[in-house]
């Protein structure tokens, strides 16, 4: 146990289960973190994915002296239906029976949810969107994804993929559009995903189409800073697609607020150029709906992990 802490207060293990690292942390009932570690994520190998997530728990329990809650977010979901694992980006997941798994493995219940619904559920407890009824949580990162928390609690809907953003076509597509959608091909085997557009690589991929150059998000966000006009032009395509796809969502949920995370969450001037494009989008023509960094970043998501419990 931690010097100076009530043994009870630390209950509480996050896992973020991602494509590149497993990242783990522990909080206390008041939200403070007391522990951290990542490692990264053996990729194609389920069962030293397992070994890798008890070593995490292992380590993390060592450190606070406590044997604790774990909650899991990943890049997909528990099918209702099966019990196993589908829509993972991390494919080697898919078909998995994974809380079980790791039942089995640790002699314990394991809560796992949607990464997205994990990052919806931080923001909704304690982050931007806390005291907020309905909050939309969107990741913007290595893959594209959204969640819900209403009430501060996950809605996972019946087919477990309530709020699921990033495998709809992107609405209102123009003809630059249609030309990324034919060319930029999604895993999931249908074209024009949201995904492929606003994801971190489908964004330097957009770039890369455009250009015949490979550079990373930040160097293209960097050379937009510094004038260039390829780079600009591809950050305002971005701009005008997420509008189109969060204005969509506005008119399903109009939620009280969304929230982004992810690696293209932190281009600032998202935050000013995006919420007056989407209006047009939104029937009527008008959107108040505030959209926000979220206030934890990169450990927004398994923040909410921990407090799957």
């Amino acid at each position: 146990m931690l010097a100076g802490r009530e043994t009870e207060e630390l209950v509480k293990i996050g896992i973020d289960l991602g494509g590149t690292k497993i990242e783990a942390v522990v909080l206390t009932d008041q939200g403070e973190q007391v522990f951290q570690q990542r490692v990264p994520t053996p990729q194609h190998d389920y069962q030293a994915t397992l070994l890798a997530i008890k070593g995490l728990v292992d380590d993390a329990e060592k450190a606070v002296g406590e044997t604790c809650t774990v909650g899991m977010g990943i890049p997909g979901t528990l099918s209702p239906v099966t019990g196993m694992v589908k829509n993972a980006n991390s494919v080697w997941l898919n078909g998995q029976p994974l809380d079980q798994d790791l039942k089995a493995l640790m002699g314990r219940e394991v809560r796992i949810a949607n990464d997205a619904n994990c990052l919806a559920v931080s923001e909704a407890v304690d982050g931007a969107g806390a005291g907020k009824g309905m909050v939309y949580g969107v990741i913007i990162g290595t893959g594209c994804g959204g969640g819900l928390a209403l009430n501060g609690k996950v809605h996972v809907g019946g087919n477990g993929v309530a709020g699921e953003w990033g495998h709809n076509p992107l609405p209102w597509q123009n003809d630059v559009d249609r030309h990324h959608a034919e060319h930029i091909e999604c895993y999931c085997g249908k074209p024009g995903c949201i995904e492929t557009f606003l994801s971190g690589t489908g964004f330097w991929k957009a770039f890369s189409l455009t250009t015949g150059q490979s550079l990373k998000g930040a160097e293209i966000v960097e050379l937009a800073k510094q004038g260039d006009a390829e780079a600009e032009a591809c950050l305002v395509r971005y701009e005008q697609r997420l509008a189109k796809a969060l204005g969509t969502m506005v008119n399903m949920l109009d939620p009280d607020v969304i929230v982004l995370g992810g690696g293209m969450s932190n281009v600032e001037r998202l935050y000013t150029n995006v919420p007056p494009l989407m209006a047009q989008w939104v029937l009527g023509g008008e959107c108040a709906t505030p959209l926000v960094k979220a206030k934890y970043g990169d450990s927004s998501g398994v923040r909410g992990a921990a407090w799957l419990w």
